[in-house]
């Protein structure tokens, strides 16, 4: 493989040179060919800078999953600019605090906000300009600037240390393991950083990806038969609720073209992880931790699970560490704070907007996540700093509480927090959506034979809606801050 670097589009030109006729993008009914995916986003790139886009903005993109959001990515890096994504749902207020920190001269997105930048969709970009013939070669200084919310709710941009380039040569495996002949499932949010990274090597790779405008857990079964598909990433809020349908629904669909399946972006059940791979094989099943921040990573297949279980693998990229809290290295079996490092020689991995990195010397930097190493160099997550909860002087971790909940056939999302107490420091309150009718009794049996007493909840808490967005996300500190604020409030 040759080690050329090359453009975004020029990269999409060379591949509507190579396989004009090969599909690029699908989504519902809708294909788009290399060819037309190509002349489409040079006519889209004409019509942003007539808009006023230049090289080097960043440009906030809150369109839902749809071909329009990928051939917006590709117009922009086309001029030399940088895709910004957001929810498409995203609140007005917390929308304005990212355009601020982006500068965005523009919205691509359809939101009912009444904004003070131009809020444009497809077809208006399309309106300004009908040449769809090849532009001057730009690079966007900048690959992609996703945002994250953190622990504390305040959104802050990630801005890639990497800019908008590829391999002109792409190897004959990516490293989603993705090859040029795969056919990719992408029922996540592309607005998210995982879903985002994996539609630009699926397309770099000169695979054919489909796009799912909305996560169905039976309807994902559906399109992997319908499109053969190879390759799917999902969040494990999406694995539970394929798990959860009916067996016999599950089983009706012909799943024997998947290769490859990767989960990441939030914990996976140790339950639900196994029912996954002895549901589709172990060599199937792909685990990935990393942050936003790519400082490093780790890899872990199912098979390598199975004898290391509840292990997020082996560091593959970069190095990490758990430090304890006065800043040593700890050693294997023992708990603290998971800190990384990137690769010796190389360049930043990302500049953050709005926010600090939390440093300690030599070049290592913390997300927040705490954990272990066993022996055998495979790291295991306990939870987020931030998000642990103290009960009578113990560390409870509300992703093994919620992993226990999530396993009830009832559970359909649940999150877990600690409310202020005077007695224990705090009390475990949960969060639950359900399917049917449960009572709390009901779940406090289920959990009595799974967890030890000081980990059960004290309280339980249901709702209608989901707790997790679609990336599978949960703000604990929002909701915890909700709940507080409410015990607070004068009672009338």
């Amino acid at each position: 493989m040759s080690d050329e670097m090359i453009s975004l589009g020029a990269r999409l030109a060379d591949l509507a040179r190579e396989k004009p006729d090969a599909p690029a993008v699908s989504c519902g009914d809708q294909t788009l060919t290399y060819s037309q995916f190509h002349r489409r986003t040079n006519r889209l790139a004409r019509g942003l800078s007539a808009l006023g886009v230049k090289h080097g903005d960043l440009v906030t993109l809150g369109l839902p999953n749809s071909i329009g959001f990928v051939e917006a990515c590709w117009a922009l890096w086309k001029i030399g600019a940088t895709p910004q994504p957001v929810s498409f749902r995203l609140p007005k207020a917390e929308l304005e605090a990212i355009m601020a920190l982006a500068a965005t001269p523009i919205v691509i997105a359809a939101f009912d906000h009444a904004i003070d930048k131009p809020l444009v969709n497809i077809d208006d970009i399309a309106a300004r300009a009908d040449d769809d013939s090849d532009l001057p070669d730009a690079i966007a200084p900048v690959s992609k600037a996703p945002t994250s919310g953190g622990s504390t709710g305040r959104p802050k941009l990630i801005l890639a240390g990497q800019p908008g380039v590829t391999a002109k040569v792409a190897p004959e495996v990516g490293g989603w393991q993705l090859r040029a002949d795969s056919v990719a499932l992408l029922p996540a949010p592309l607005y998210h950083n995982a879903g985002f990274g994996m539609m630009m090597s699926a397309i770099n790779m000169g695979a054919h990806i489909v796009v799912m405008p909305r996560f169905d857990p039976e309807k994902t079964l559906a399109e992997i038969e319908r499109w053969k598909a190879t390759w799917v990433y999902m969040v494990p809020t999406m694995m539970n609720r394929v798990w959860h349908l009916p067996e016999e629904t599950r089983s009706r669909y012909d799943l024997s073209s998947l290769q490859t399946l990767w989960h990441l972006a939030a914990p996976c059940p140790p339950w639900l992880k196994e029912a996954f791979i002895h549901w589709l094989g172990g060599e199937v099943i792909q685990e990935l931790y990393a942050g936003t921040e790519a400082q490093a990573s780790t890899v872990i297949s199912g098979t390598e699970w199975l004898a290391h279980r509840g292990s997020v693998g082996k560091v593959r990229m970069g190095e990490m560490i758990a430090m304890s809290e006065d800043g040593k290295p700890l050693p294997p079996g023992e708990v603290g704070e998971i800190y990384m490092r990137r690769p010796e020689g190389a360049p930043p991995s990302y500049k953050y907007l709005g926010a600090t990195a939390k440093t300690l010397p030599g070049g290592w930097e913390s997300l927040g996540d705490i954990g272990w190493f066993d022996e055998d160099g495979y790291l295991y997550l306990a939870d987020r700093r931030t998000d642990m909860i103290l009960v009578g002087g113990s560390n409870v971790y509300p992703a093994e509480i919620e992993a226990a909940l999530d396993e009830h056939e009832a559970v359909m999302s649940c999150a877990v927090i600690g409310i202020p107490d005077d007695d224990l420091g705090n009390k475990i309150h949960a969060i639950v959506q359900v399917s049917r009718p449960t009572t709390e009794v009901e779940l406090r049996d289920y959990l009595s034979t799974r967890l030890v007493t000081y980990k059960q909840p004290r309280t339980y808490e249901f709702v209608d809606e989901p707790l997790r967005d679609d990336a599978g996300k949960v703000r604990r500190s929002a909701l915890r801050e909700a709940r507080i604020a409410a015990l607070k409030a004068p009672q009338a």
